[in-house]
């Protein structure tokens, strides 16, 4: 009996000792996950609004037939752009049509009697062709084409009300067409209405060179609110949020293979970099910016690399 309790007392010591080793050797064991970092910068970042407008044309001109005649000639089409004195139509009046080439050959200074040339009165965009087809007969008033003229394009910004104190007369704001293609315009005036589902105002905004887009078209409009000197700044990978972006923090190294979880206050940002209001970091602090997502709280890390400041 006593020999069985000694063996038995051997078998534990051996199971315990065999147990602490599986789990040293675990410990040893544990990935480390390969991150990069990140010290932190003072700097400064363009805080940037991004607003939508359209493109509209403040005014058209009507081209109106002068006198009742046949339509001979229509030169423009739709969408075509034209200067001002082009010859847009070519009008033949009844009694001309009627005594047809006779006239001429009893006096050769009525050659062109009855024709009459329809120019335009402005420069700038067709935006209706009322009458596009030869041979039609219109009555004196009749509208033939609109001209939209394109130096009273403007552009429709939408602009929440918080937001309009960026856009007084006179303020200057970037207009991005769908081409990426961007150039400098000006605030001009402010409508007084406002959109009551989107409860945004409509400010115009012209633009500095003459352009001839069509009209209705969606553009990006960029306004500067200012630059931020001075603050705490970091790559925009290295700041985590929760899936509601009310929460944001950063991983921090407290030594050469740990990381913890440190809460932050973000402040303006840009494509690249992001403001921290919140706590206030040190120049030798190194911030995770590669490798940090889905660790936990606490995380055992390895260093891959040191990025630039």
């Amino acid at each position: 009996m006593k020999q069985l309790i000694i063996y038995f007392s051997i078998a534990l010591v051996l199971a315990s000792c065999g147990s602490k080793t599986e789990t040293q050797t675990e410990q040893t064991t544990s990935p480390k996950t390969p991150v990069e970092v990140v010290a932190i910068s003072n700097g400064s970042i363009n805080d940037e609004l991004t607003l939508f407008g359209t493109t509209f044309y403040l005014k058209r001109n009507l081209v109106t037939a002068p006198i009742p005649a046949f339509i001979t000639d229509v030169n423009v089409k739709l969408g075509d752009r034209v200067n001002k004195g082009d010859v847009l139509y070519i009008l033949q009046s009844k009694e001309s049509r009627a005594l047809g080439n006779d006239v001429s050959k009893i006096d050769s200074t009525l050659k062109n009697f009855g024709i009459i040339k329809v120019t335009a009165p402005a420069t700038g965009i067709i935006s209706t062709l009322d009458k596009q087809q030869s041979g039609d007969y219109v009555l004196e008033g009749t509208q033939l084409c609109t001209i939209a003229e394109s130096n009273d394009l403007v552009f429709q910004v939408n602009v929440p009300y918080e937001f309009t104190t960026y856009t007084k007369t006179g303020n200057s704001c970037t207009i991005i067409l769908p081409d990426n293609t961007e150039h400098s315009a000006t605030f001009t005036k402010a409508l007084t209405a406002m959109n009551v589902t989107a409860q945004t105002q409509t400010i115009l905004a012209k633009c500095s060179e003459n352009l001839f887009l069509p009209e209705y078209m969606m553009v990006k409009v960029g306004i500067n609110k200012g630059t931020q000197n001075k603050k705490q700044v970091l790559p925009k990978s290295c700041v985590l949020s929760d899936e509601m972006m009310k929460e944001f923090w950063v991983m921090k190294l407290i030594n050469d293979s740990t990381a913890i979880k440190i809460p932050v206050n973000v402040g303006s940002k840009n494509s690249e970099r992001i403001e921290i209001l919140t706590p206030k970091f040190e120049v030798t602090d190194q911030i995770i910016s590669k490798g940090n997502y889905g660790l936990p709280d606490t995380a055992l890390v390895t260093t891959l690399k040191q990025e630039a400041k």
